[in-house]
């Protein structure tokens, strides 16, 4: 309610706090008027952004309507709106931190499970392609090869199993180690501009 004839900008802010108390619309419209401009002023030094700025004045002088019937503010409006404000503000900053560090964390997890899904893939590709090769070798070398790196034989115990000398055993692997040296090389250079974007 109002005060017909009552002049609310020569009003102290003790007189608009019991007028705001009790519903007066013009009281907190002098209150707005008043204080804003300043308000604004302070939130626009901590938050750099107009709009933000904006955003926390209304929403805390908005606080004070709410709760204008139950608010305790002593003889000091101004220094009551303005801890209002640094309070409305931290909560922005607070919000804005928690929404910036979800986002960076979904990114980076978006980004590390690409990563870790694109190397699967690519290994997977290449692992397959090594077999190939291994299965494109001589039968004899490709035996050799398969039980000394496969089964972890010396060259003796392949011998052994392959009824050859320890000495053929040895020449197969190190022939199959060349074939396979050159071609895996061809294939990692084939992968890798493949792969360039």
């Amino acid at each position: 309610m109002s005060v017909t004839g009552m002049i609310y900008t020569e009003l102290t802010d003790d007189d608009l706090l019991h007028h705001l108390k009790n519903d007066d619309h013009l009281a907190f419209t002098e209150v707005f008027n008043r204080y804003s401009p300043l308000l604004y002023g302070h939130a626009y030094n901590k938050l750099r952004s107009e709009s933000d700025a904006r955003d926390v004045v209304q929403e805390m002088l908005m606080k004070l309507w709410d709760k204008r019937g139950s608010i305790e503010i002593g003889n000091n409006l101004g220094g009551y709106l303005f801890v209002a404000l640094r309070n409305t503000i931290f909560n922005l900053i607070k919000h804005k931190n928690h929404v910036h560090a979800y986002a960076d964390t979904f990114a980076k997890a978006n980004a590390d499970s690409g990563i870790y899904t694109d190397t699967l893939i690519r290994e997977k590709q290449f692992a397959a392609m090594i077999e190939a090769e291994i299965a494109s070798l001589p039968p004899r070398m490709r035996a050799v090869f398969e039980l000394r790196r496969k089964e972890n034989l010396s060259n003796k115990e392949v011998a052994a199993q392959l009824g050859i000398t320890e000495s053929t055993a040895a020449d197969q692997m190190k022939k199959a180690l060349r074939i396979l040296k050159t071609r895996i090389g061809l294939i990692l250079i084939v992968v890798h501009y493949l792969n360039v974007k």
